[in-house]
């Protein structure tokens, strides 16, 4: 990999790391549109168009990760390494990584059970965290 190439062999262009930044200062999932908002606030001109190809690019590649909010758009952020799962504040946003081990070992279980291998899943949870609770 140079140093002009992210994963998979993707170019760092400008845009692309103009859209990361924005991306890793924010604390929350956001979606394509907010994030083009805080770059635009920010005095960015990269188009809205780009920043929908580079999240999809960077989720794909692994760089990001991508959730399907309840409203059915998706949202990206930056988090750790590796499978784990989401719980998320339906108020604020708030995100915490979750492991949870039993629920790797169920799907594991389910699929062996009927003639699966290389199962994927995805699970989200949304619900209140206590600081919004207690407003």
């Amino acid at each position: 990999m140079t140093s002009t190439e992210g994963r998979a062999g993707q170019r760092n262009t400008r845009q692309r790391t103009e859209i990361r930044h924005a991306v890793e200062a924010l604390a929350t999932f956001a979606t394509a549109q907010e994030v083009h908002d805080r770059m635009r606030h920010e005095g960015s001109g990269v188009g809205l168009a780009t920043v929908y190809r580079a999240l999809q690019a960077m989720a794909s590649a692994g760089e990001l990760d991508a959730i399907r909010t309840p409203d059915g758009q998706v949202a990206y952020r930056t988090c750790s390494p590796g499978h784990h799962h989401h719980l998320i504040c339906r108020s604020c946003g708030r995100t915490v990584e979750v492991s949870l081990p039993s629920i790797e070992q169920f799907a594991r279980g389910m699929a062996t059970e009927h003639g699966f291998a290389s199962i994927d899943h995805e699970l989200e949870f949304f619900g209140t965290c206590a600081a919004c609770a207690g407003r």
